[in-house]
């Protein structure tokens, strides 16, 4: 049986595509066929210089030798095995191998999926840590305005991106939101973390007074956030929610499905920041992209409560299917030994000054009302057009993808987040074709 695909399928009906516009895209699609290090190839032969690393996943780049590899040994090998009372090696070496690499005090990982996944494991894992301890009553959980925490109930719940919740009925109860950390007025144009705006930690006090600390059970933040924007943590905000949630008994989780790996110059944003969590979320570069795989890292202080009682019970009714896949442990270590023998970690932290200065560079430029960076992450923020927002970041993007670059945008903002083996004249591309693309729209 050939392996070999149609590179243009004959119908388009059957697939509804996820956060897309499908009536759209199907009258004109937009196919990658290939893809190799920094680029891709679409079916029609071009070459498109992905400026967003997949989608904040593949961090080493593409169709990289040694994950490649990996998995096709691994599936050779042993394909599947269950994860409930039963193990293979791979899952327990890569474990090993992220607790190497953790902020010191993260002690043990519990497999998932996908990023949404990590997020509703850590959120049980909190509401379950708090009942182990008798104090059961700590249900609520708080997030953030515009914080993107995957599509899961708990996630959408958490999460305060208005179009991920409005249409989905009632979210989960008890649940509270932080104000988010975006102040244009007074952060503007900055390059790294803002100047203003730690104080807005403090809104945390006023959840606890409204609610009762007794009875709230995490609080989860990303470092920074993402999908919503690139929003950056100010100064001091991370210590005060840190310090805050610590003085109440709450657990602090870090979203990190974005920020892990590399993204910020060191394996997670916790170590650039020097704030630890009790739980970290995972996915996206932990398999590079390339194998469906998420994982939360947690304290032994989380792990340790729930291994009480008789042995023979199982601890925490929680788990998946494909939880400690065995070929995608085996793509987690090849992808974790590929960010470690090229450094990529240290080459994003090298590179940071050098995409700071051009991201910066388009200001002044058409359409352009404020630009926000850090480590290998850039954020252009467009002015809307009058009644139709979202309309002229949507344009940017099908203009750069015709003029060989991809971008991802959300509301009016353009967010970049490269591969991390970018080297200097890609960032000169992807800036420069950028700025013609933005000086010719509308």
């Amino acid at each position: 049986m050939s392996l070999d695909h149609p590179k243009t399928p004959n119908d388009l009906r059957a697939f509804w595509m996820p956060f897309t516009a499908n009536r759209q895209f199907k009258q004109n699609p937009r196919m990658f066929v290939a893809a190799k290090d920094m680029h891709y190839t679409t079916a029609e032969g071009r070459q498109v210089l992905d400026g967003t690393a997949g989608l904040w996943c593949c961090n080493a780049g593409h169709c990289r030798p040694k994950i490649t590899e990996a998995i096709q040994k691994q599936a050779a090998e042993l394909d599947y095995a269950p994860a409930f009372q039963m193990g293979h090696p791979i899952a327990f070496e890569l474990a090993n191998r992220l607790i190497d690499i953790a902020p010191k005090g993260m002690e043990h990982v519990f497999y998932t999926n996908s990023g949404s996944e990590s997020v509703e494991t850590a959120l049980k894992m909190a509401i379950a840590w708090h009942r182990a301890r008798g104090e059961g009553q700590r249900t609520r959980l708080i997030g953030r305005e515009r914080g993107y925490h995957g599509v899961n109930f708990g996630g959408i719940s958490v999460g305060g991106i208005v179009t991920n919740r409005k249409n989905f009925g009632t979210l989960l109860a008890g649940v509270d939101h932080l104000p988010h950390t975006h102040l244009p007025d007074q952060n503007r144009w900055t390059k790294g973390q803002p100047e203003h705006g730690a104080h807005l930690a403090d809104d945390l006090e006023r959840i606890v007074a409204l609610h009762g600390a007794e009875t709230i059970a995490a609080v989860i933040v990303e470092p920074m956030a993402g999908s919503t924007g690139v929003l950056l943590p100010p100064k001091g905000y991370l210590e005060k929610l840190r310090a805050i949630t610590k003085k109440h008994g709450i657990l602090l989780i870090f979203d990190e499905v974005i920020t892990g790996f590399g993204r910020l110059g060191s394996a997670f944003a916790s170590q650039h920041f020097n704030v630890l969590p009790d739980m970290i979320t995972t996915a996206k570069g932990l398999t590079n992209g390339v194998i469906p795989m998420g994982a939360v890292l947690t304290t032994a202080e989380v792990h340790d409560a729930f291994m009480q009682g008789p042995e023979n019970l199982i601890e925490l009714f929680h788990g998946y299917t494909y939880s400690g896949n065995p070929i995608a442990s085996a793509a987690g270590i090849a992808t974790l030994e590929t960010y470690k023998e090229e450094g990529l970690f240290e080459r994003a932290d090298a590179l940071a000054p050098y995409w700071e200065d051009a991201l910066h560079s388009l200001k002044g430029t058409r359409h352009v009302i404020d630009i926000r960076n850090m480590g290998l992450i850039g954020a252009v923020e467009l002015e809307p057009i009058a009644g139709a927002p979202t309309k002229r970041a949507f344009n940017a993007f099908l203009k750069a993808y015709e003029k060989g670059i991809l971008i991802r945008t959300t509301g009016d903002i353009i967010a970049m987040s490269p591969p991390l083996i970018i080297e200097k004249h890609h960032i000169d591309t992807l800036i420069g074709t950028l700025r013609e693309v933005l000086e010719a729209l509308d």
